[in-house]
């Protein structure tokens, strides 16, 4: 086993994506596949047949360390909560290894997110780091002195399935969940909760196949450009994350807070969301800062590669 490669897997609903860094954090190999939707055991050797390309191509084998979309039951060794509903209650990590005959290690899609800013990203030497991936979905990861937090529960970061806080009267009970609660978080701070913002207005439905189609870029877009009703549901976007994102402060207290995800490229929400938390934080003064990836969409991989620069002979495949 060649120690100086490390091959970090992104493994997202949409696509599957590997690269690999050598020591010196210098990338040797990237290639991105489309993920084969409900079919584990497609999954299983798309994954697989990444590794052996990579390894093809460089001449040497390396640790891998894969970012999923869920986490690993500590009870049962199986996946759970993934919004990738195929994988769930599948010993993913367990069936990899005995098919790439090495360790294997695991984390969410958001604590790799979170690991790669703050190891050489936009997070880079702050001592407390919470990465929030605003996408499709909502997520979220703590890491700590460049350690992943995984907790007692390996939910720790877990932010996008709890309640948006202080609600307003309008916002109660909140958009229904896939999760199977009403008024999470991820309804409304993941992409499509904007838009749905956007399009509740009009009464269309934003549901795939009807409606209009419209992307939460398009709706920044028209806010951009003066469009009223999408700079209102904008800034109700900011004040909402900005609630959000206090109530973290609240409770972690971060030295910075990056944003990952499509709506990260807003540079809006870095100059108004803090603006915003203040009237929330429990304090006299707020100095978390709030900040871009300097990795763009590709942190996430780039955090499952140091994920795999950590696995030893002891460890237990779960960060």
């Amino acid at each position: 086993m060649n120690k100086q490669i490390c091959f970090g897997i992104d493994l997202g609903g949409t696509k599957i994506e590997l690269l690999a860094l050598d020591e010196h954090s210098n990338e040797r190999f990237r290639k991105r596949i489309a993920t084969p939707r409900g079919d584990y055991q497609a999954t299983l050797t798309a994954i697989v047949s990444l590794v052996e390309q990579a390894e093809h191509t460089l001449g040497a084998q390396g640790h891998v360390g894969i970012g999923t979309p869920g986490v690993v039951s500590q009870l049962t060794g199986s996946m759970k909560n993934c919004n990738s509903v195929w994988l769930n209650h599948q010993p993913l990590r367990t069936d990899l290894e005995n098919r790439l005959q090495r360790p294997v290690k695991l984390a969410n899609d958001a604590n790799c997110f979170a690991l790669s800013e703050a190891t050489d990203g936009g997070g880079q030497g702050a001592s407390v780091v919470f990465g929030v991936i605003l996408g499709t979905g909502v997520g979220a990861g703590l890491v700590v002195n460049r350690s992943i937090i995984n907790g007692a529960n390996g939910i720790a970061g877990e932010w996008g399935h709890n309640p948006l806080p202080w609600p307003e009267y309008h916002e109660l009970p909140g958009p229904e969940c896939y999760c199977g609660r009403s008024g999470c978080v991820e309804t409304w701070l993941s992409g499509p909760g904007l838009v749905n913002d956007y399009l509740r207005e009009m009464s269309v439905s934003c549901k795939p196949g009807g409606g209009i189609k419209l992307s939460a870029q398009a709706v920044i877009k028209l806010a951009e450009k003066g469009d009223k009703l999408a700079v209102d549901r904008l800034n109700r976007y900011v004040n909402r994350l900005a609630r959000g994102l206090a109530q973290v402060i609240n409770i972690v207290d971060p030295d910075v807070i990056v944003l990952g995800g499509g709506l990260s490229n807003c540079d809006y929400l870095y100059t108004a969301v803090p603006q915003r938390w203040l009237q929330y934080v429990f304090s006299d003064a707020v100095k978390t800062r709030l900040v871009a990836p300097k990795h763009g969409d590709s942190s996430g991989v780039r955090g499952a590669a140091w994920l795999a620069a950590t696995i030893n002979a002891d460890d237990p495949g779960i960060a």
